[in-house]
């Protein structure tokens, strides 16, 4: 063992000692997609430029993954979650559980490392009939919020980002240092309102014929913001007249332009366009406000906000749901912008503003107690909170006979299932609407 130190223990993760720098409540260590796709230009789209800190990992497992075909960030990442020893183990589910064919040992160690993002393979299906669970994404970021309305809103908006970015074909990455960095400043008071994170700027990668071959980038979200018209906003990159020079001469001199252009599957122009820091991609982020980030920058970066509005309007989204996805959206944009202030801002003045509060940092039992009470209020529809909710009003909440009837999901046979919908179709109000439908069809 180390010096001084206690003795090894095989039977333990990383022998029993092993510095590692995040706790299992942290945010990741390590991307995972790899960029290759059957086009061998976008080969390699992400590199691991962005992986920029340090991660621990069995080595032993890492090596097993990699001699049985896993790919290296992959095995890399599974590697790294087994650095520490499940924190749960139930009785009945430890020598009796199949390897082969079951996955609860994979679980207790995947499913109690509680990082910002979660990886999750799909789970395995015991018979035929069991639900096709397929491969997940968990976003793990965003805090509870006081009312159903605000946790429907971003979670909405999470869901309708992820299409953005795979409809728009959208690049979101910045290295790792620098979401660990953000992680760090959100904690700070107010940051919502007067902080700065970073955030790409250039999401869309430069490819041949774009704007902005050479020592400066013009955004292709540009045009849409000057009516159709090329924006004046331009960046320089950290590349010289003469590497771009350089870099041509290559070009016209190869007579296999496919090699010069994609080395390792990312092209040579896009290794010297503004994108990322430590190598070929060192302009690509920026700080940018939450407003900023959610509303827009200058012309050449569109905001998160507007980018969702532009894909429900690219799905032809129905009028019915834009009005709700609106009033979501109104609600985030004004958190955002500084309008609405976050629960942690409630929560701080209520404290504040608390007759027994002693301004000592000492937040007493009375104190916590009317906290919960006015949460629970909030979060019921009992009492207005205009200061985090605007105008939206919050409809009263009532768990009164919620669990007298369970929902049961128990199969039936088809017999009963017919005579169910039998008598529900018997009804008159069902056959009038089955009928004026028929009417406006043929009409």
């Amino acid at each position: 063992g180390r010096e001084g130190g206690p003795d090894p223990d095989p039977q333990v993760a990383g022998k029993g000692y092993r510095r590692l720098y995040k706790s299992r409540y942290d945010s990741i260590s390590t991307y995972l997609f790899q960029g290759k796709t059957e086009e061998s230009h976008m080969n390699n789209r992400i590199l691991n430029m962005y992986n920029d800190i340090p991660v621990p990992i069995d080595e032993d497992k890492y090596e097993q993954l990699r001699k049985a075909g896993i790919d290296p960030l992959l095995s890399q990442h599974i590697a790294h979650i087994f650095v520490r020893d499940p924190l749960v183990i139930f009785e009945g589910a430890i020598e009796e559980v199949d390897d082969e064919t079951q996955t609860e040992h994979f679980e207790s160690i995947q499913s109690t490392n509680w990082q910002s993002v979660r990886w999750k393979p799909p789970p395995p299906r015991t018979g035929p009939n069991d639900p096709h669970i397929g491969w997940r994404t968990e976003f793990r970021s965003m805090e509870i919020q006081l009312t159903d309305f605000e946790n429907a809103a971003f979670t909405t908006f999470i869901t309708l980002l992820t299409r953005v970015i795979l409809t728009f074909d959208l690049n979101l990455y910045i290295p790792l240092s620098r979401v660990d960095a953000n992680m760090q400043r959100a904690h700070g008071r107010n940051a919502c309102r007067l902080g700065k994170f970073f955030f790409r700027r250039h999401m869309a990668p430069l490819e041949k014929g774009d704007d902005g071959f050479g020592e400066t980038y013009s955004s292709m979200f540009s045009t849409s913001v000057n009516g159709g018209k090329k924006g004046n906003s331009t960046m320089s990159t950290l590349y010289s007249e003469g590497n771009l020079a350089g870099m041509d001469s290559r070009m016209s001199n190869s007579g296999d332009s496919e090699v010069d252009m994609f080395e390792e599957g990312v092209s040579e122009k896009r290794r010297v366009a503004p994108n990322a820091s430590g190598g070929a991609e060192e302009n690509s982020y920026e700080e940018m406000t939450m407003a900023e980030i959610m509303t827009g920058k200058g012309d050449y970066f569109p905001g998160l906000i507007p980018l969702v509005y532009a894909y429900l309007d690219h799905i032809q989204c129905d009028s019915l749901t834009m009005e709700r996805m609106t009033k979501y959206l109104d609600f985030i944009e004004k958190r955002a912008t500084g309008q609405l202030i976050t629960p942690a801002t409630w929560i701080r003045n209520f404290v504040r503003d608390h007759e027994d509060y002693k301004f000592d940092s000492v937040v007493s039992e009375s104190i916590a107690y009317d906290l919960m009470v006015a949460c629970k209020d909030i979060g019921e529809g009992k009492r207005a909170c205009p200061q985090v909710l605007g105008n939206v009003e919050i409809k009263p909440i009532s768990a009164g006979d919620a669990y007298v009837k369970k929902l049961d999901s128990k199969r039936v046979n088809n017999g009963y299932v017919s005579s169910l919908l039998e008598r529900y179709t018997a009804r008159k109000t069902f056959r009038e609407t089955q009928a004026d439908e028929a009417v406006e069809y043929q009409i």
